[in-house]
């Protein structure tokens, strides 16, 4: 049915982190072109679309298309047993994926069972975003860290002035500038300010998997769901994050 090889068996771990950080279980669809996923929280409020080409793998076949359910909790676990210098050889084996790690002589061979799953979310959503933020994901990160010690909500902002973080709490308030300078290692587009709140949690799981040397590719809306895209290991991940809307 399928079967692909890759190189670094640590590259395919931090490519599926990409994903369990957001969703239990998933369907990836693997065809001629590579292998792919789209699919939503179990909140309905974030979703998840992930795709990785044919050419980040050493070998790979794929005769047909094959949707393929796995539980990627259960899945982490075993590639967090991944080894230095080890391959990852994947491969359909009666109704079973098998994953085989091999290095110096040495193999081990585990195997999960393919979920049966409803299909994932048909396609991404179709928004006009009217900024687009590109920045160092070790530094939204930091952010997102000095917000947790305020308040479970963060707004976002971008205006022609730069980037802005802005936070309250209960007891504290925290609000960060990034400006638009040329010095700024931040790189800023914007066609109409946009600004919108989001769960604090969701941003920091949307955001783990990223390296934090990698660029993150923010696009915002106000009051829209916020796109957060970027590469890990030859894989690139696209996020939607639906924001909290103030009635009062």
């Amino acid at each position: 049915m399928f079967s692909f090889l890759v190189e670094n068996a640590k590259d395919w771990k931090s490519a599926v982190d990409a994903i369990v950080n957001l969703i239990d279980e998933g369907q990836f669809e693997i065809n001629q072109d590579g292998i792919s996923l789209r699919a939503m929280d179990p909140s309905q409020i974030a979703m998840v679309s992930f795709t990785m080409p044919k050419k980040a793998f050493v070998q790979f076949e794929a005769k047909a298309t094959s949707k393929v359910g796995l539980n990627f909790t259960n899945l982490s676990k075993i590639l967090a047993r991944t080894r230095d210098g080890e391959q990852l050889g994947i491969s359909a084996e009666d109704n079973k994926v098998a994953l085989k790690f091999a290095s110096n002589g040495k193999k081990r061979t585990f195997k999960v069972p393919m979920i049966d799953l409803a299909s994932g979310a048909s396609r991404e959503p179709n928004i006009a975003h009217d900024a687009v933020v590109k920045i160092v994901a070790g530094d939204l990160k930091d952010l997102l860290k000095d917000a947790a010690i305020v308040s479970t909500h963060v707004t976002l902002e971008a205006n022609q002035g730069g980037f802005f973080v802005d936070v309250k709490g209960d007891s504290s308030e925290l609000k960060t500038e990034n400006e638009k300078t040329p010095e700024a290692t931040i790189q800023i587009e914007v066609k109409a300010p946009a600004r919108a709140t989001f769960p604090l949690k969701y941003l920091e799981d949307i955001t783990k998997a990223c390296p934090d040397a990698g660029t993150m590719t923010i696009s915002l809306k106000s009051n829209a769901p916020v796109k957060v895209e970027y590469d890990v290991a030859q894989a690139t991940v696209v996020y939607y994050l639906a924001p909290r809307i103030d009635t009062d």
